[in-house]
C-alpha cells in the first residue's frame, strides 16, 4: 500500500518534490529515500520538498529528512522545505528541526534562496522617535 505520492518537477537546476500523503515507516519513507537518492546520483544537489500535501510524518520520516539533509550537505548540496502544514510546523518546532532546515512559506522565496535571491518584497520599516 502506497501512502506517499511524489511528483517531481524541475525549476532550473532545482528539483522540486511535491509530496502528498504520509511519510512513515510503512513505505512512504522508502519512496522518499529512493527519490532523493536518485536525484543525488544524477548530480542534482538542490532539492526543495513541498510538504503542503503531507498529512502525517512519523519518527522514521523525520529521520529520512535528516539523513537526506546530511547526504546533500556532504555533497555540497542543499535540501529545503516549503509549505509546512500547521501540524508539521508543530512537529518541527518540538523536535528543534526548524533550527536545522531552511523552511519557507512560499515557493518563490524558497527557490530564490538557492541562489541568494529571495523574491519577496519587504516594505522598509519606518522608525519614529
Amino acid at each position: 500500500m502506497v501512502n506517499l505520492y511524489i511528483h517531481e518537477r524541475r525549476e532550473g537546476d532545482i528539483a522540486v518534490l511535491d509530496l502528498k500523503g504520509r511519510i512513515r515507516i510503512s513505505g512512504g519513507t522508502l519512496a522518499l529515500h529512493r527519490s532523493i537518492r536518485c536525484l543525488v546520483d544524477e548530480g542534482k544537489t538542490k532539492i526543495l520538498l513541498n510538504l503542503a500535501g503531507v498529512t502525517h510524518i512519523d519518527s522514521t520520516g523525520l529521520g529520512e529528512l535528516i539523513s537526506s539533509y546530511v547526504t546533500l550537505s556532504n555533497k555540497g548540496g542543499q535540501i529545503k522545505l516549503v509549505h509546512l502544514t500547521e501540524r508539521l510546523q508543530d512537529i518541527m518546532t518540538i523536535t528543534k528541526l526548524l533550527t536545522v532546515f531552511d523552511v519557507y512559506d512560499n515557493e518563490a522565496d524558497a527557490l530564490g534562496s538557492f541562489t541568494g535571491h529571495v523574491l519577496s518584497i519587504v516594505e522598509p520599516q519606518s522608525v519614529f522617535m
